[in-house]
């Protein structure tokens, strides 16, 4: 068993580099390709995607079988096993969702030009945790803070299109407290606008609550598809393309997207 050429440099600044195994690299290749796949993978397509060949690559899919980072399916193709799950939950409980957003908030707010504001589920409702101004901030009453509408602002009606039924529930008798809240609302149109953002992963909101002032807003999901974060971009009216199909949204779904995906989000298909 050979020793890698690659190298790498621990914390330390004195640290010395220290060198892998190669056999282990190997391996490391197999399982980053059956990863990138997101499906089961036979044996050749696995080595494939791995670029190596099959030969090469049974023995290491042998061991990682015995130790249970991979299993087999009905038809014989590889894929996670029972020890790789656990180590993935092991490693979505240590995550932090306001942490692991924050390179996306700042690299939104520079890619666009916009202010970005992170909200999470607090107590009081949704409420904004991480605004991350643009060159030119915006003079509105959003502050890290504020708690916002379930009706009639598109942070709070992302975080209600994605809560349980109860929780909503639970959440809309006191909407009157909150930023543009109201004292009650209609059920039905209410349901319908919740059902699009759902299909859409996304919603906006012109000029309300705050007059001049346009949002963009999506969901941040988890390893259970539970709603965990909003991510929301805001700009003057105008002066970005709002449309839920336009350059600024499609950009917030990717970034929404990048972040789900590391809390252990999985999209069907």
């Amino acid at each position: 068993m050979t020793d890698s050429s690659d190298t790498f440099t621990s914390g330390s600044v004195d640290a010395k580099p220290q060198r892998g195994i190669q056999s282990l690299d190997n391996t490391g290749e197999l399982l980053a390709a059956l990863v990138a796949a997101d499906r089961p993978l036979s044996l050749r397509d696995l080595a494939a995607a791995a670029g190596m060949p099959a030969a090469k690559a049974f023995p290491h899919l042998v061991s990682l079988l015995k130790i249970g980072l991979l299993d087999r399916d009905a038809s014989g193709c590889f894929e996670a096993g029972p020890l790789a799950l656990e180590l993935g939950l092991i490693g979505l409980q240590r995550l932090s969702p306001t942490r692991e957003a924050e390179p996306e908030i700042v690299e939104l707010a520079v890619s666009t030009g916009m202010s970005v504001a992170m909200a999470v589920l607090g107590p009081l409702g949704p409420t904004v945790v991480r605004l991350e101004e643009s060159a030119r901030p915006l003079h509105v009453s959003l502050r890290v803070g504020t708690v916002m509408s379930l009706v009639n602002t598109a942070i709070g009606r992302v975080f209600s299109a994605y809560v349980a039924d109860d929780v909503r529930e639970g959440l809309l008798a006191q909407d009157h407290l909150r930023l543009a809240g109201v004292d009650s609302v209609d059920p039905e149109p209410y349901a319908q606008r919740l059902a699009k953002i759902r299909a859409a992963g996304i919603d906006t909101a012109l000029s309300r609550p705050v007059p001049g002032i346009n949002t963009l807003a999506a969901p941040v999901l988890d390893h259970t598809g539970s709603i965990c974060l909003v991510l929301a971009l805001m700009g003057p009216s105008g002066s970005f393309d709002s449309d839920l199909d336009g350059g600024p949204a499609q950009t917030l779904r990717a970034a929404v997207s990048r972040l789900s995906r590391r809390f252990g989000w999985m999209v069907a298909g």
